[in-house]
């Protein structure tokens, strides 16, 4: 059994078979989610990287521990204390590699609806190579001739690419909010019950959302001072209570009778936890007292000494940070998140009222079981068809390679910019979260209104 459990991974390292569980007591995996697992594995690998890069901790420690560090530097060329491999620049440098690795996998699997092929084959095994082209990759970025100018350059591709990849994600938590509504509303005509389920569920998200405004008026404003972040407070709640008022208009029920409050309580949330994050990115602001000491004011005296551990809060914030990007590119991937953005949607009387609407009737793998063949550790599920885009999905990821890049460097504030104090404040990262804000709000109006002023055109949400 191990024999083969070894010639199975060898075959998956080097050759086109799908790769297994290492683990024999872990159930059998399906080729498509085993595919995106490695190339997922792929991107946290170059993130970690990035991360240790950024990180003057990880490199005082090497430059104390590391025997003959300064001599070993010289020898590779990297700077007299390796300052090459460090800083904005060495990540600018490791995630265009890794953007160039996924955008040229997008080119090779455009227009692939079959596993049968040699493309195909590529894009599921080979998985050894694969590592070895996205090291020569990510290594071959540092011999690119003049390097500022390329930085210059690959800054603004980069911050374009990020937006774009925030775009995507607010597109399709739109897309999900008028999902849900309409799966919901289509079980009222056989079963009451899903009424009350539809109220309860915006009762709850506008409870969140107005809680969270009055928590955020309580700690991130004071009486004397802090007059933007009441602006913003303000801005942000008029802006839930505009959406909400076009949600339930005439005019747009005539137009789009599934329109409600449920999706504009969703939205209603997320607006209040990018308002929420953007004020905790804010740089501390310093104010004299009574007695002429140095405070912060506008920000939350409780969480204070929860910060006293630089290492810990910064070693959490950015596990969950990459675990929700890491999540992002995964479900912005599936066969319906690309259909959502190419804007093909299930007719409203196909829709079967469900609690997990998300899936099938019977889950994704419903669709799948005709397509399925079995193999010792894998279940080869792409016989037939593939059962997801394939180009798509490392379109996504070349742009979370760059979001990645701009994130890890504070956007626009990258001379300062280290991992230790990511979670500090910096303006660029608190202006992207209120943009991404103001975004999101935006798009879902245009849901609203773009069939009021274009009544000729058929929209479907």
């Amino acid at each position: 059994m191990s024999a083969q459990c070894c010639a199975g991974q060898l075959a998956c390292c080097c050759g086109s078979a799908g790769c297994s569980l290492c683990c024999g007591c872990c159930p059998r995996i399906r080729q498509s989610r085993s595919t995106r697992f490695m190339y997922a594995l792929y991107f946290i690998l170059v993130v970690l990287l990035c991360c240790v890069m950024m990180s003057r901790t990880v490199a005082n420690e090497m430059k104390e521990r590391i025997p003959f560090y300064e001599d070993i530097c010289k020898g590779i060329k990297a700077g007299d204390t390796c300052e090459k491999l460090v800083g904005y620049s060495a990540v600018y440098r490791v995630c265009f590699g890794m953007a160039c690795f996924f955008f040229v996998f997008c080119l090779l699997t455009l227009n692939i609806n079959s596993s049968k092929g040699c493309r195909a084959h590529i894009h599921n095994g080979f998985w050894f190579f694969k590592l070895l082209l996205l090291g020569a990759m990510c290594s071959g970025a540092f011999f690119i001739p003049d390097q500022e100018t390329f930085l210059n350059a690959w800054r603004y591709v980069g911050a374009v690419g990020g937006f774009i990849f925030i775009g995507i994600q607010l597109i399709l938590l739109v897309e999900f909010a008028h999902k849900w509504n309409k799966n919901w509303t289509a079980g009222t005509a056989t079963n009451k019950l899903w009424y009350a389920a539809l109220a309860l569920v915006t009762l709850i998200m506008y409870s969140i959302a107005a809680g969270g405004l009055i928590l955020m008026a309580v700690f991130y404003t004071q009486k004397d001072g802090c007059l933007e972040n009441k602006i913003l407070l303000g801005l942000n709640g008029g802006l839930c209570l505009l959406i909400s008022v076009v949600a339930v208009s005439p005019c747009v029920q005539n137009r789009q009778p599934h329109s409600g409050l449920l999706q504009s309580g969703l939205i209603s949330c997320y607006v209040m936890y990018l308002t929420f994050s953007a004020l905790s990115s804010k740089p501390v602001e310093v104010a004299l007292d009574e007695h002429g000491r140095n405070v912060t004011i506008c920000v939350p005296d409780l969480g204070q000494d929860l910060y006293r551990d630089e290492n810990l809060v910064t070693g959490l914030g950015t596990t969950l940070l990459f675990m929700c990007i890491l999540y992002s590119c995964l479900t912005s991937t599936t066969r319906s998140s690309s259909d959502a953005l190419q804007g093909r949607y299930a007719a409203p009387e196909l829709e079967v009222a469900r609690c997990c609407f998300c899936f099938g009737p019977d889950g994704e793998d419903a669709e799948e079981q005709q397509n399925v063949k079995e193999g010792p550790r894998v279940i080869y599920d792409e016989k037939r068809g593939t059962v997801y885009s394939y180009s798509y999905f490392h379109f996504v990821f070349f742009l979370a390679s760059l979001y990645v890049m701009m994130t890890v460097t504070s956007w626009f504030n990258y001379e300062s910019a280290n991992i230790e104090t990511f979670f500090s404040g910096s303006w660029s990262i608190f202006w992207v979260k209120m943009a991404s804000c103001w975004m999101c709000v935006l798009l879902y109006l245009g849901t609203l209104v773009a069939p009021l002023c274009c009544p000729s055109r058929q929209f479907s949400v």
